[in-house]
């Protein structure tokens, strides 16, 4: 009997205010859906029975004592239903006479649940505590609450919300609360406004005894002759410890929390809710980080030094004190109470910043306060001199040109009184009146008047460069080179024309050009370069060693059909700029005329690489590849293919298709190459050769095989026989291998194992009583699903000494396959060379003896 235990919601109730027609339906099996609470008695609905007959019915199950059935089939409510318990059902009978005549039939009844339960928090009150400045968002206490209504419906999807704060004089919520959870947490404004009642603090040694009270006191105010009990002040901030420590959340609570839970997930007007309040107590978070912690470099104190401390929030804690950066030096320790130390000096230019971790654990090593990073940040002192980047800088300038920036640095903190630098030239040699230079305060060496090398060549500076503290000199070459005040000079403008064949290989030379410069030679005044234009492709170039002589040569292979003139125009130019006011002119410009010259060439292939990749199972006649190919004087082509040693392949000599003209087979030739020729019709000594690559891809065209196909077994010593097969085909067509009999049973003599994708064994279930030959079907596919059914022979024998089958001189032998006869020979063979060798090996002996013998009976006579 089926036993429903869904229950359904309907937003609607959906028994109510239908038509009684429509609660009627055939005598079947039947669902009723029937909100909980309807009121009784109510019509479900009406079982119409066709048999003139039945003239009653009779209920059954373990709803008949909430639903009753009347003589004309119609079901009534009788006891008000409950979605809790389990869905109801009854077994309907239709009788005549008390005799069945159909039936029975099930109606089974969903009870729906409607939202008539509020919900509720498990209590009306609770009490939290919280940390000041605690994350944001991080819970530090929870409510819970429950509905009675069904959990599988929205009547019993709860929400929770926060309805007020108190006390909240900015109006600003510092609590918040997981709507779905009802976990409460520090908003980000809770963060950073949350304050505790102020308190004394306590170190990890020391008690909250009174008399430690009275020392803490005694800290902050001066020793007065009032006793404590008597001083007001003193019994003010008693009062006041004890009821910090004292503190009930419930009657004197800092914050008062009113949350609220709805059903239908908080999203309906007609939503029920419940309440409750949550009082919390903020509490010392004395776990403040120090930092950052700003120390002196070289600092001459008294080591180890005290720069901070910290406070757990567990006066027990245990502290250590780690490196973030896991460097080999770190100077640095921590107290039992806190107190952070430095152990040496520090300094700057070996590392700015320290980034320490410190612990706060319990005697299990468990945190008891979240890991704290402190930032140790060095300041900085003028301890380091400037520095000459170079030991001597040297300059070369032209008139009027601003000699360079001196490199010089300071390995004190940049942007500090203590790296700003100053220059000064303290000499200059030789000597000029007024000086020739001047240096800014960034290190900039210009010249003040213009300077001419016929004057002086070179000059040497002593640059002092000073911070607050310190300072150092550097030495500094200034070269006075050439003025480029002349333009070079080709020995002629007009090179005139060359002809050049189209196959002129690169490198030929065309024409070699001259040009002079009378500036200072060996300096950048007098250097040529050569600049061609007229030549977009940039088929021609110069070569040149920049003394004046330039090479104009083929840079890139020629093409007549592309461009049969070119008008190059070269200038000489130097890589020093001209002087002021001077300017290149028709001095240093040449011009060359070439004219290419038409070849006949060969034919030229539209692809580099041919590469084919065909199944091997391609129809004849099937069309590999075109290949393309024309002739730059627009020549009519030919084709021709060389190389096919099988003989599979044709080509059209008109169009350049190669086609198949025989079967294809992998497992002959994977790859192979041939050489397609492409000529000039009526010049066919003019052609050119590619090499056609040919890839063969396996198609399923083989079936395992077995390499042995008979084998025997002894039956005193039943070893397994090792069945191998083999395919032609390559992966995924071939192995792994799938070993089964043929009629795809188990044998009662016979079982077959496999071994790996190549190999099976064939192993002996039931010994024969006498010597037998066996013929096994074993089907052997690939794997690929393909294979046929192939006969494997076992002779089961009686076995001689060495192993092989005993065969009675009358009786046939067993025929062996090709390996073991194999064995069998060599074994005979090599034991007729044993017999052979020891039969002479002792006639030998026996001469030797016979010898020996006459020889003793000649000295006897």
């Amino acid at each position: 009997i089926l036993k429903k235990t869904a229950k359904l919601l309907l937003l609607s109730v959906t028994a109510v205010g239908k038509d009684l027609e429509e609660k009627k339906g055939p005598f079947e099996n039947t669902v009723l859906d029937v909100p909980e609470g309807t009121p009784v008695p109510y019509p479900l609905y009406q079982l119409q029975v066709t048999n003139p007959r039945v003239n009653g019915f009779r209920l059954d199950g373990e709803g008949k004592e909430d639903i009753s059935v009347a003589k004309d089939g119609w079901l009534f409510l009788e006891k008000p239903l409950d979605w809790s318990q389990d869905d109801h059902y009854v077994i309907v009978e239709a009788l005549e006479n008390d005799e069945v005549v159909e039936g029975p039939v099930y109606v089974t009844i969903n009870v729906l649940d409607i939202n008539n339960n509020a919900p509720s928090f498990n209590q009306s009150s609770y009490i939290a505590m919280v940390q000041e400045n605690s994350r944001a968002g991080l819970p530090f206490t929870r409510v819970f609450a429950s509905d009675l209504d069904d959990p599988q419906t929205p009547n019993a999807q709860l929400k929770y919300s926060l309805v007020s704060q108190i006390p909240n004089k900015k109006n600003v919520l510092l609590f918040q609360i997981n709507p779905k959870t009802g976990e409460i947490s520090t908003s980000d404004e809770g963060q950073q406004m949350l304050k505790a009642r102020e308190g004394i603090q306590y170190g990890r040694e020391e008690d909250q005894s009174t008399e430690m009270l009275k020392m803490k006191f005694d800290e902050f105010c001066p020793v007065q002759n009032i006793p404590y009990e008597e001083n007001p002040f003193f019994t003010c901030v008693e009062r006041a410890e004890m009821r910090r420590r004292n503190v009930d959340p419930l009657e004197d609570p800092d914050f008062t929390l009113l949350v609220r839970v709805q059903d239908l997930g908080g999203d309906s007007p007609t939503a029920l809710s419940g309440n409750a309040r949550v009082h919390i107590v903020v509490k010392q978070n004395l776990w403040n980080n120090p930092g950052p912690i700003t120390i002196k470099e070289n600092q001459k104190e008294q080591y180890p030094l005290v720069i901070a401390k910290v406070q757990s929030n567990d006066p027990d804690a245990v502290y250590t004190l780690v490196q973030k950066e896991k460097e080999l030096k770190f100077p640095f320790q921590i107290k039992g109470n806190g107190e952070i130390v430095l152990t040496e000096e520090l300094d700057r230019e070996e590392k700015d910043m320290y980034i320490l971790v410190v612990f706060a654990k319990d005697n299990h090593d468990r945190d008891v306060d979240p890991p704290m990073e402190i930032h140790i940040l060095v300041e900085d002192v003028n301890d380091n001199a400037p520095e000459c980047e170079q030991e001597e800088s040297v300059f070369e300038v032209q008139e009027d040109e601003i000699v360079g920036d001196l490199m010089v640095s300071d390995a004190d903190e940049e942007g500090t009184l203590n790296s700003q630098l100053t220059y000064t030239i303290v000499s200059q040699s030789p000597v000029t009146t007024p000086g020739t230079f001047l240096i800014d305060d960034t290190g900039k060496i210009q010249s003040l008047r213009m300077l001419q090398r016929k004057e002086h060549q070179a000059y040497d500076l002593i640059i002092r460069v000073s911070d607050s503290e310190f300072s150092t000199e550097c030495k500094v070459v200034i070269n006075v080179i050439d003025v480029n005040n002349e333009t070079p000079q080709f020995e002629k403008n007009n090179y005139g024309s060359v002809t050049l064949a189209e196959d002129s290989p690169v490198g030929h030379t065309l024409v070699t050009i001259k040009a002079t410069d009378a500036d200072d030679p060996d300096s950048g005044s007098s250097l040529i370069e050569f600049h061609i234009s007229g030549d977009e492709d940039e088929v021609f170039t110069v070569e040149t060693d920049g003394k004046g002589v330039g090479h104009l040569v083929v840079a890139k292979p020629l093409d007549f059909e592309a461009s049969q003139t070119y008008k190059l125009q070269i200038d000489a130019r130097n890589p020093e700029p001209l002087m002021k006011g001077l300017e290149y002119g028709e001095e240093s410009t040449a011009f060359v005329f070439v004219d290419v010259t038409d070849v006949d060439e060969v034919p030229e292939f539209s692809l580099d690489v041919l590469d084919v990749t065909v199944p091997e199972n391609a129809t004849k006649g099937s069309v590999l590849l075109t290949v393309e190919a024309k002739d730059p004087e627009g020549q009519e082509i030919r084709f021709k293919l060389d190389g096919d040693s099988k003989g599979w392949l044709e080509m059209d000599a008109n169009t350049g298709q190669i086609r198949t003209k025989d079967k294809l087979d992998r497992e002959t030739l994977e790859t192979f190459e041939v050489t397609v020729t492409a000529f000039e019709k009526d010049h066919p000594e003019k052609s050119s050769e590619r090499v056609v690559h040919v890839r063969l891809l396996d198609v399923n065209d083989n079936v395992p095989k077995l390499i042995e196909n008979q084998d025997f077994i002894c039956m005193n010593n039943p070893k397994p026989v090792t069945i191998k097969a083999q395919d032609a085909d390559s992966e995924p067509f071939s192995q792994p291998f799938t070993f089964t009999f043929a009629h795809g049973k188990k044998s009662p003599n016979w079982d077959l194992r496999k071994v790996d994708g190549t190999t099976a064994e064939l192993v002996l279930k039931k010994k024969p009583t006498e010597d037998k030959t066996f013929s096994v079907l074993i089907n052997i596919k690939d794997n690929a699903g393909i294979g046929v059914t192939q006969s494997f022979e076992v002779k089961v024998c009686e076995c001689t000494e060495l192993g092989y089958c005993f065969v009675a001189p009358e009786q046939q032998a067993f025929k062996f396959g090709m390996g073991a006869t194999i064995g069998i020979l060599a074994g005979l063979i090599g034991f007729c060379i044993l017999v052979f060798i020891v039969v002479i090996k002792r006639s030998k002996k026996g001469k030797k003896k016979n010898v020996t013998e006459e020889e003793e009976r000649n000295a006897m006579m």
